[in-house]
């Protein structure tokens, strides 16, 4: 009895061991279709628009908390509205405001009205390694669930702090999007490309953003535009070409429409970066009153634009168009019009 006593001791023993065992391991890794279909379900394409409803920037995210997603700080600062979509669905989120930011990494959380999603997990940034696959989700100048697949090719030191670099694209659009390992956990947030000789993709890693999550906040209004050079921030050094990089806005049409030039118009583009741009390739999208697009004008602006300024940029479409979308006589169109950056190359 005794012996039998001691055996199953040893067996109980010995199970607890596996199961310990098993328990301190890893996640499990997943196929990059199991990746994808999680991040999918948590991926956000953000719509960040000013007082008046012109589109200001586009961005992504991702549910890290019941309604509340993670996502860049650049992506909505200085919008005073905006709406989240998952991608793959036609219903809108409204952004009801913060609730929490860290400016120095470039990281917002936005409350979310009546939102449910799945939430990605947070991994430990502190853990990943150069050589490591990795997999970026975002939406890329509007392309909603674009899944890029890479390597951690170097992890930089910034003062204190640490960058990822990856080779996964990040463009316009794609900044505020999860970067993912191989067992599906969020070790960065995807911030900035720079693009000089080669392409350099930068992410804040995931323990920034694991730290903001513990220190929930009561909601706040979205934060106002700050200039970069009042702003301390992580990305600094690098030039960051992203959805704030250069913006476009302020369109008006140069003669009435009944006139022989009708269909001429202008519009503004903004250089945030320090450093000059030129050769950048604009989408203007035109819209009727009923919110239905009419005409797309494609513009690539060659001049160079300096940091912190901006130039006036013309072009011309059909003058039906102008006649659609503005009242007699008036040189401010009375319907949307957007104007997306799709493109730029950084003057070294």
């Amino acid at each position: 009895m005794h012996r039998t006593i001691c055996c199953a001791k040893r067996l109980a023993l010995l199970f607890c061991g596996f199961l310990l065992a098993a328990l301190s391991q890893p996640a499990h890794a997943q196929t990059a279709q199991e990746i994808a279909k999680r991040a999918f379900g948590s991926t956000v394409l953000l719509v960040m628009e000013d007082a008046k409803g012109q589109l200001v920037s586009l961005g992504s995210g991702f549910f890290v908390r019941e309604g509340v997603v993670a996502s860049n700080l650049h992506v909505v600062e200085g919008a005073s509205r905006g709406y989240a979509k998952l991608v793959g669905q036609k219903a809108k989120l409204d952004i009801d405001g913060t609730v929490g930011m860290d400016p120095a990494r470039d990281l917002v959380l936005l409350r979310m009205s009546a939102a449910r999603a799945q939430l990605l997990s947070i991994g430990n940034s502190n853990s990943v390694e150069v050589g490591e696959a990795i997999y970026a989700v975002g939406n890329p100048q509007g392309l909603e669930g674009t899944f890029s697949q890479g390597i951690v090719s170097g992890i930089r030191q910034v003062g204190s702090d640490k960058l990822l670099q990856i080779t996964a694209p990040i463009s316009p659009g794609s900044s505020g999007g999860p970067v993912l390992n191989a067992r599906g956990e969020v070790i960065g947030v995807a911030a900035a490309t720079f693009k000089g000789g080669q392409n350099l993709n930068f992410a804040i890693p995931s323990n920034y953003l694991k730290a903001l999550t513990e220190k929930p906040q009561p909601v706040a209004p979205l934060p106002r535009a700050m200039p970069g050079s009042k702003r301390p921030s992580i990305l600094a050094d690098f030039g960051g070409r992203n959805t704030e990089g250069v913006s476009g806005g302020q369109i008006q049409w140069s003669f009435p429409y009944h006139g022989a030039l009708a269909g001429g118009y202008s519009f503004s583009l903004r250089n945030h970066l320090r450093e000059p741009v030129r050769d950048v390739l604009c989408l203007i999208i035109f819209f009727d009153r009923a919110a239905n697009p009419i005409e797309v004008d494609a513009v690539t602006f060659r001049d160079v634009i300096p940091g912190g300024l901006a130039r006036r940029v013309t072009s011309a479409v059909h003058q039906s168009v102008q006649e659609l979308t503005t009242r007699d006589g008036s040189g401010t169109p009375a319907t949307k019009i957007d104007v997306r950056v799709l493109d730029f190359r950084i003057v070294q």
